[in-house]
């Protein structure tokens, strides 16, 4: 199966690198930064940074022809451990059902700002 690769206008990378690469089903994200769409900047409130990487990887999935319930996983690299509560409100938001949540992992990050990345799967 040939690799597809995807870029999006929320997200540049200055490497040549792509946003999001296919290979068949599966669907992988490089890192998502948590920089505001538009000017790049990435905001000092967490809460802002998060709901920045959740637009991108939406954006991204989109972009693969795919969606939230393609998720699989989510892997988040936060500036403090403590910030997780902070994540669970989008978090539910894009995975109201308790029942159908992808596996999520969280790290600590080597930075002041968020990041994540993901892993999906479409079968439809």
């Amino acid at each position: 199966m040939p690799r597809r690769s995807f870029d999006v206008t929320s997200v540049t990378h200055a490497n040549p690198i792509p946003a999001v690469s296919r290979v068949g089903p599966l669907v992988m994200s490089s890192i998502i930064p948590s920089r505001n769409p538009g000017d790049g900047n990435v905001p000092e409130d967490v809460r802002a940074q998060l709901d920045n990487l959740f637009h991108h990887a939406g954006e991204m999935l989109a972009a693969a022809g795919a969606d939230w319930r393609h998720v699989v996983k989510m892997t988040f690299y936060l500036p403090s451990l403590d910030l997780r509560a902070e994540l669970n409100d989008p978090w539910v938001a894009h995975f109201p059902d308790p029942d159908a949540r992808p596996a999520r992992h969280t790290q600590l990050s080597s930075g002041r700002a968020a990041q994540c990345d993901f892993v999906a799967y479409v079968d439809d």
